[in-house]
């Protein structure tokens, strides 16, 4: 009876003494085995975000091929039902169509040209059932950025699709821009990059049509005219004859015709 006494005061004994050392070997395997999940993943997430950057830098390298496809003959309908006969073609950024195009582009940089848009729109009525009823229209301005592939839509304050012709200098357009209402005509000199025009003022006796009840609507004035050193733009109108404005930066003066006499002795 002793010797089974002595023999179960041993066991607990030993109980006693080693179970801190189990419960300590049981905590640092569990930290273990939580640093090493941590150490995987963590290698993980540094693979993931290296071949990320990586694959980001390719593609931000990688450069982009842009060009033009062939004339196409289609038939615009720019006010009603009268037909005009155009060419368009479109314009391919790694082969693949980005938007349809007309007439010559003007090169801005190196880097970058703009070209007048073309689309269709579906003038199909509500009634009417079947395929749509495609109509080539005249769109705005489209600057394309060789280097990054990019195709965007500009904003040219008061441009009319059918009544403004833009002339391009450097990264100036000047056109005769018209009024939401179409009873006033402005001389407008735009830049690129810009939401104001650098040059916005009422010509006299310019008039715009309408596209509702123009047959062939007519510019609402001659192209406007380009001179270089110094750079100037000169637009006419029936009423207030040639005007011609001098452009510095982001500042315009009307040149009277003593400063323009004066320049032509020099």
């Amino acid at each position: 009876m002793d010797l089974i006494r002595s023999a179960h005061f041993g066991i607990q004994l030993f109980a006693f003494l080693t179970f801190p050392l189990v419960c300590f070997l049981g905590a640092c395997l569990a930290l273990g085995m939580i640093w090493i999940l941590w150490y995987r993943v963590h290698t993980a997430v540094i693979l993931l975000l290296a071949i990320g950057l990586t694959n980001s830098a390719r593609a931000a390298s990688k450069p982009h091929i842009v060009s033009f496809g062939k004339w196409v003959p289609v038939v615009f309908y720019p006010a009603g039902d009268k037909a005009t006969n155009l060419k368009v073609r479109p314009v391919l950024v790694d082969g693949r169509i980005k938007e349809f195009t007309l007439g010559s582009p003007h090169e801005v940089t190196d880097r970058g040209f703009v070209v007048r848009r073309a689309f269709r729109v579906n003038d199909s009525l509500p009634q009417e059932n079947g395929a749509p009823h495609w109509r080539w229209q005249f769109g705005g301005w489209l600057f394309v950025d060789r280097v990054t592939g990019h195709v965007s839509a500009m904003h040219l304050p008061e441009f009319d699709v059918l009544y403004s012709e833009a002339s391009w200098y450097r990264d100036y357009a000047a056109y005769c821009g018209v009024s939401e209402d179409g009873k006033k005509v402005f001389a407008v000199v735009a830049q690129i990059a810009r939401r104001k025009p650098v040059l916005k003022q009422i010509l006299g006796g310019a008039t715009a049509g309408s596209a509702e009840t123009d047959e062939d609507p007519v510019a609402a004035c001659p192209t406007p005219i380009w001179q270089r050193s110094p750079s100037r733009v000169t637009f006419e109108a029936p009423a207030s004859g040639k005007q011609t404005f001098a452009i510095r930066g982001h500042v315009v003066d009307l040149v009277t015709e003593d400063e323009d006499e004066e320049e032509g002795t020099k």
